[in-house]
């Protein structure tokens, strides 16, 4: 495993010390997370329309606001502060679309496959709302294969990371994550999409 960084040390130190109540961390954590936080909000509004109404630092101060109101949360490490995160941003998008589609007044989600998804990127709120919905899904019958596309896809963690976040080997990763995306992908089809027709 490669030696961790001062960052590293710091922000699991600080993390500890939130865990054990001491309220002055939100504002010592901020500029050690920024970046990162920034980075993931990056990668989660590509997938969105351009022109999405939700900045970058919106949706980065959004969700550092809601993490510091998260109560009973004991952080394990880095890798699961910025996997909190990254739900955290996803769950605001999604509130976002929600918003949007009821403005809209109408028009079911969009049916995409994982893969179109994640390669081609999400790119209108209806699409997002449909896969929020087919994980929403998984998370009733699978909820740790759920969690690993959340992380995979959402957050930008890598196998070595989401293992380390759920305490599981990189082979389970990756194995649910086979799993996950093949039941997504069937999910997402939805009927009249080809081998299950009579």
């Amino acid at each position: 495993m490669p030696a961790r960084t001062a960052t590293e040390f710091s922000l699991t130190q600080l993390l500890e010390d939130w865990c054990s109540g001491d309220a002055s961390v939100p504002d010592r954590l901020f500029p050690l997370v920024y970046r990162e936080l920034k980075r993931i909000a990056r990668r989660q509004l590509r997938k969105e329309t351009p022109g999405h109404t939700l900045q970058t630092t919106d949706l980065v101060n959004e969700a550092y606001l809601r993490l510091v109101d998260q109560k009973r949360v004991t952080w394990q490490n880095r890798a699961h502060f910025y996997a909190i995160a990254a739900q955290t941003m996803r769950r605001i998008l999604v509130d976002h679309a929600r918003g949007n589609a009821r403005l809209k007044r109408g028009g079911g989600a969009w049916k995409v496959s994982l893969d179109e998804a994640a390669g081609a990127a999400v790119s209108q709120a209806a699409e997002l709302l449909a896969l929020d919905e087919a994980l929403r899904e998984l998370a009733e019958i699978d909820p740790r294969r759920s969690q690993v596309v959340e992380l995979r896809f959402f957050g930008g963690l890598n196998n070595a990371e989401i293992a380390e976040v759920l305490k599981i080997a990189p082979n389970t990763v990756i194995r649910d994550w086979n799993m996950a995306r093949a039941w997504l992908y069937h999910e997402m089809a939805g009927p009249g999409s080809g081998s299950d027709e009579e």
